[in-house]
């Protein structure tokens, strides 16, 4: 029987990008950066979806927006900082999620675009048409992919392997209504 395993690809939320004097790598979240948490961290309760394990840019954007999801989760997943996600490529997503321990059968990766979505979109061959157009269009900040394997090892995920489950920003979230 083949297992499963679950890749959730969140883009840090909405960044300050007037900070004067800054460095990119230290930006901190601005005030809709920090209403996007508390959505994000209820969708992934309610549907089931935290993760066993999360790898997180060193971006101070990226380490801000993990720290909001958690404040919200039952049991927040061990969590790794990972340097490699900070302007990674998607070959370096890539390398980074077949590294993931086989233990761990959903992984969370916080990062950056414009490599998160390459990746999404190198790493899924089906899944809703118009949700990946949607994904092909644009991946906002606070932009939720999940994709589905067909595999029972991080070490055989793929280019084409995967199928896009869901794709979830925070502005679709505020619209649903109750």
């Amino acid at each position: 029987m083949t297992d499963m395993r679950r890749l959730v690809l969140l883009r840090h939320f909405k960044s300050d990008r007037s900070a004067s004097g800054v460095a990119d790598h230290d930006r901190p979240l601005n005030t809709r950066g920090h209403e996007q948490g508390p959505l994000i961290a209820a969708y992934l309760v309610h549907n089931a979806l935290v993760p066993d394990r999360v790898l997180c840019s060193t971006a101070a954007r990226a380490r801000a927006t993990w720290d909001l999801v958690t404040r919200h989760l039952p049991k927040p997943p061990l969590v790794a900082l990972e340097e490699r996600l900070y302007e990674a490529e998607p070959e370096t997503i890539l390398d980074l999620v077949r590294e993931t321990s086989q233990k761990a059968h959903s992984l969370l990766v916080v990062g950056h675009n414009p490599g998160l979505q390459q990746a999404a979109l190198m790493l899924i061959a089906s899944g809703d048409v118009e949700m990946r157009e949607r994904l092909r269009e644009k991946f906002p900040t606070g932009a939720l992919a999940v994709i589905d394997f067909a595999l029972d090892e991080w070490r055989k995920v793929h280019p084409h392997a995967g199928r896009l489950d869901r794709l979830v920003t925070p502005r679709t979230l505020s619209e649903e209504p109750d």
